[in-house]
C-alpha cells in the first residue's frame, strides 16, 4: 500500500493532531423518532473501531452524519478537525457501504477508472484492484458480479483517494469465508500503515478478531466502549455446557443465578451468574459429563447489553462512553 498522505491539519511542536472523528452531543431526530441521542465519541488516528448494534440502533444514521450525508439535529461532528464534507472533498475519507452506487452495465475496470477521475491524485486503477483482489474480474459486467464481488469493487473504489479514514458498513456482506479472510487481511495491512478504520458489521466474530476497540450502541446511545475483552466483562455471567441423558429442568431453573437453560438433544447449555452452583448440581445430581464453563463471548455480551429486556448499564466504564 502507498504511504498515507499527511493530514493537512496535523500539528507540530508538541501540539497533538485532531481526532479522526469527534462527535459531541450528537443528536438526530426524524419526526417523532430520536435516532441518535446525545452521542459523545472520539476516534483517534490509526484506531480500528467496530461500531456495533442491533437494527435500528442508530449506527447507519451516525455514519451518515460522519460522512456529511445528513445534518445533525443538534451537536457537532468533526473529521480531522473539519466539517465532514470538507474532509470528504479533500479525499481524507472514503466509505464502503452495503449497497447502491454501482452502474451494472459497466465492467469492473470501467467502474474504477470512471470513479478515479473524481479524485485528484487518485491511486492507479491496477493498484486498487490488486489491493481488493479483483484483478480477475476486470472485464466482467458489474451486474454479473455476486454480492461479495460487488463489495470488493466498492472497497477498491474507496481506496482510490488513498484516504486517512475508511468507514465500512457491513463490508463483507455476501462474501464467502475465504473472501472475508482475504478482505480483513487487506484491512489489517491498512491499519498497520496508520489508516483509521471504523466498521459496522453483523459478523461479531469479525469485531472480536480485528477491532482494537468495540463501541456498542442501543436505541441511539452508546452502552459500552472498550476493548473486546472489556465489553465482554461488562456482561457478567458464565455459560455452563454439559452432556447428559436426563435433567430436571425445573430444579435447574430454580438454582440461584440461572438466567436461561437450553436443551439441544443430550447437550445442555446454561447461562448463569453462579457457574459453581450449576456445576455442583450437575456433577452431584445428574449423570453430566464433559462439563465446561466459559465466560460470555462477544455475541452473548452483545445480546445482554443491547437487548430490549435489559436497560443500558449506568455510568461510563471506559473512556469514550457517553451516548
Amino acid at each position: 500500500m502507498s504511504t498515507l498522505k499527511a493530514n493537512p491539519d496535523t500539528s507540530y511542536a508538541g501540539i497533538s493532531a485532531p481526532a479522526a472523528i469527534e462527535l459531541s452531543g450528537l443528536r438526530k431526530v426524524f419526526g417523532h423518532v430520536e435516532a441518535v441521542r446525545g452521542v459523545d465519541l472520539r476516534v483517534e488516528p490509526g484506531e480500528v473501531v467496530a461500531f456495533l448494534g442491533p437494527n435500528g440502533a442508530g449506527k447507519t444514521t451516525t455514519i451518515d452524519m460522519v460522512l456529511g450525508l445528513t445534518e445533525p439535529t443538534a451537536g457537532r461532528v468533526a473529521v480531522y478537525g473539519m466539517e465532514p464534507r470538507d474532509a470528504v472533498r479533500r479525499g481524507l475519507v472514503s466509505a464502503v457501504m452495503q449497497n447502491g452506487g454501482l452502474l451494472k452495465d459497466l465492467t469492473v475496470a470501467e467502474t474504477i477508472a470512471y470513479t478515479s477521475h473524481l479524485f485528484p491524485g487518485s491511486r492507479p486503477v491496477e493498484e486498487v484492484m490488486a489491493r481488493a483482489g479483483i484483478e480477475a474480474l476486470a472485464g466482467r459486467l458489474v451486474g454479473k458480479c455476486s454480492g461479495g464481488e460487488q463489495q470488493r469493487l466498492r472497497f477498491a473504489m474507496a481506496l482510490l483517494p488513498d484516504p486517512d479514514l475508511l468507514i465500512l458498513d457491513e463490508p463483507t456482506q455476501g462474501m464467502d469465508v475465504e473472501g472475508r479472510r482475504s478482505f480483513w487481511a487487506s484491512i489489517r495491512q491498512d491499519a498497520e500503515a496508520g489508516r483509521t478504520i471504523v466498521f459496522a458489521t453483523h459478523y461479531l466474530e469479525e469485531a472480536d478478531a480485528y477491532a482494537d476497540r468495540v463501541v456498542l450502541v442501543r436505541k441511539g446511545e452508546i452502552v459500552a466502549d472498550g476493548t473486546s475483552a472489556e465489553v465482554k466483562a461488562l456482561a457478567s455471567g458464565k455459560t455452563v455446557r454439559a452432556t447428559l441423558s436426563r435433567i430436571d429442568e425445573a430444579a435447574l431453573q430454580s438454582l440461584p443465578g440461572v438466567e436461561r437453560v437450553e436443551l439441544r438433544g443430550e447437550r445442555l447449555v446454561v447461562h448463569c451468574a453462579d457457574s459453581d452452583a450449576v456445576a455442583r448440581y450437575l456433577l452431584n445430581e445428574t449423570d453430566a459429563r464433559d462439563l465446561e464453563i466459559t465466560a460470555l463471548g462477544l455475541e452473548e455480551a452483545f445480546v445482554a447489553l443491547t437487548g430490549d429486556e435489559r436497560p443500558p448499564p449506568g455510568g461510563a466504564p471506559f473512556e469514550g462512553v457517553a451516548r
